[in-house]
């Protein structure tokens, strides 16, 4: 009886802290030192800022990745493999520090402060790799001749702790300063929550777009020590539209819910599952039930049905790792084929990266489609179309394009080879034009703009209010698993094949035999995922209720919470059930 009266009490006040905190959120004022604004007002501001951050600081991340293999293999020596791996394990780290940095703002570190370190950690890792690519040599200042040149040692440890630091910071504004949470997408359907993703990953992409274009350019051709130069730049945009709005971007999100405690859940139910396996047939039916007080575990039963409903998306989520895979082929294996091929157009010698442009385009163009498509679909208020068939297409396009890049590989190798100058260093490529590796390119475009919106509408819709934002940690959680896979399979082959499927010279191994290694393992992924896909075919408000578990609606929950803590005898009464049934 005591400790059923210590959850009551618990409950109680977790009950009174969301009354307060929501008081709080609604009472008139909340910001005198913003103006006169009206709360509409308010809110555009708030969202053209946070909007502004995000694109500077994406801004900066694909400024950096951009040509990361370029200078690892021209500048640092690295061959080919090694600067893949980096590559790949500098995107999966970016995608894992916004989680780290929000548990870190969750528990430890006040919000503010923790912005500001990051904030100063992302000025300090794009302020030290222009001190990595220029070369120090022949600098003249007042007619004397300086030369100032570092080790490969000296550059290699810059080099990667500029990109830890570049990381944490770009962790740190992605997770406390531009959450998905800052939008206000609470009150959003599942057609206006698609038309969001849509077009939030089209800012995204347009943006890039601009980044592969110019930075790339200037990196590789006109000033290219110089071009690390424009990410520390970007970063300034940035510290300034913070500044400007005095703190007013920085979200405060919910309290009630947290990383730790979907953790937490996990641990006490398989620790409750293996403490009474052997005197314990059943009696639950579901195994995360071990962890509700009822059941012996430590955590209420709101906590533990928003983790099954959580755990409901596991399957979605590890679907997407070998997808991810797939993509980090354009920084890497896609960027190697483009690199050893003929850049040369109508004397005009392109970035490397500028073919990312060409995975980019349909996202651009389908947008538009995919949102009149998805008005047809959502048109009825009584039925809720879920987008997996986007993401069957979406994956299935990704594994074609990796097929399409094997072939492209061993149609690249019947071309002749012909010297070209890249970053003033002489390669001997082959003479095939690269813009026959379009067609690799579009495909996986095709399946970013079907793919990623669609994981991102199910991962937030198909979650109660309170977890929303924990659910999509678990999906970037799995994204960066998906890159730090990419490279684990990029050294496995290197290692296994002794350096054939992932040569340093590409005319002399078989990188189509890796590319057409993954291209079946994403088929089989597709078949996989196309299995379960019916789990999320519905999107009713019912039946995503009944998916959520035993959490109807959130105001309910709160209602019965209401009545289980201050009337438990009425609660329990059978005559109050008969009136009820009455």
């Amino acid at each position: 009886m005591s400790g059923a009266n210590r959850g009551d009490d618990m409950q109680e006040k977790q009950l009174l802290n969301h009354m307060g905190d929501k008081e709080q959120r609604l009472l008139p004022g909340r910001s005198n030192h913003v103006g006169n604004l009206s709360q509409p007002e308010k809110k555009l501001q708030e969202a053209i800022c946070v909007l502004l951050v995000e694109l500077c600081e994406r801004f900066t991340f694909f400024g950096i990745v951009c040509n990361m293999i370029l200078f690892c293999t021209v500048k640092l020596g690295y061959r080919n493999y090694q600067a893949a791996i980096v590559n790949m394990c500098f995107v999966g780290t970016s995608m894992l520090t916004p989680v780290l940095v929000g548990w870190l703002a969750e528990c430890l570190v006040g919000r503010i402060k923790l912005v500001c370190v990051c904030m100063f950690l992302h000025f300090l890792g794009t302020a030290l790799l222009p001190v990595v690519s220029f070369p120090f040599e022949d600098i003249y200042i007042d007619r004397r001749h300086i030369l100032h040149t570092l080790t490969k040692r000296e550059q290699k440890i810059i080099f990667y702790f500029a990109l830890l630091t570049a990381s944490l910071g770009i962790g740190g504004i992605r997770a406390i300063v531009c959450p998905l949470s800052a939008y206000n997408l609470e009150d959003c359907g599942p057609k206006e929550l698609l038309s969001f993703f849509n077009w939030f990953y089209w800012l995204i992409n347009l943006n890039s777009a601009v980044v592969f274009v110019s930075i790339s350019y200037i990196q590789q051709s006109v000033a290219r020590n110089l071009g690390f130069l424009i990410p520390f730049v970007s970063v300034l945009m940035a510290m300034i539209t913070i500044h400007m709005v005095r703190g007013e971007m920085i979200y405060k999100p919910k309290t009630d819910s947290s990383l730790l405690t979907t953790f937490g859940v996990i641990a006490s139910a398989l620790k409750t599952c293996c403490v009474r396996y052997r005197y314990f047939s059943g009696g639950v039916t579901n195994w995360l039930d071990h962890a509700k007080e009822n059941y012996g575990g430590q955590y209420s039963e709101t906590q533990v049905e928003s983790t099954k409903s959580l755990a409901r998306l596991f399957p979605l989520f590890a679907f997407q790792i070998l997808y991810r895979t797939c993509i980090m082929q354009i920084p890497s294996g896609y960027y190697l084929q483009t690199m050893n091929s003929n850049l040369h157009f109508s004397g005009f010698v392109l970035p490397v990266a500028a073919m990312n442009v060409i995975s980019i385009v349909p996202l651009l163009i389908l947008v538009p489609i995919l949102e009149c498509i998805n008005s047809c679909l959502f048109s009825s208020k009584n039925t809720g179309h879920s987008p997996t068939i986007y993401i069957v297409v979406g994956q299935l396009s990704a594994a074609l394009s990796v097929m399409v890049a094997g072939f492209s590989e061993i149609h690249r190798k019947h071309f002749p080879q012909v010297e070209q100058m890249l970053s003033e260093e002489l390669l001997l490529v082959s003479s095939m034009p690269c813009f026959h590796l379009a067609p690799q390119y579009i495909l996986l475009g095709v399946a970013e703009a079907l793919v990623t919106p669609s994981c991102s509408l199910l991962s937030f819709w198909l979650v109660p209010e309170r977890i929303r934002g924990i659910s999509m940690h678990f999906l970037t959680l799995f994204n960066g698993a998906g890159c730090f896979m990419g490279a684990f399979f990029v050294l496995t082959a290197h290692a296994g094949t002794q350096g054939n499927w992932f040569p340093h010279l590409l005319h002399e191994g078989k990188l189509e035999r890796f590319f057409f290694f993954l291209a079946s393992l994403m088929m089989v992924n597709t078949l996989g995922f196309w299995t379960i896909a019916h789990r999320y075919n519905n999107l009713n408000q019912e039946y995503t209720n009944e998916f959520r578990g035993s959490l109807p609606e959130e105001k309910l929950l709160k209602h019965e919470k209401t009545i289980k803590n201050y009337d438990s005898v009425l609660e329990s009464s059978p005559i109050l059930s008969a009136m009820e049934k009455a």
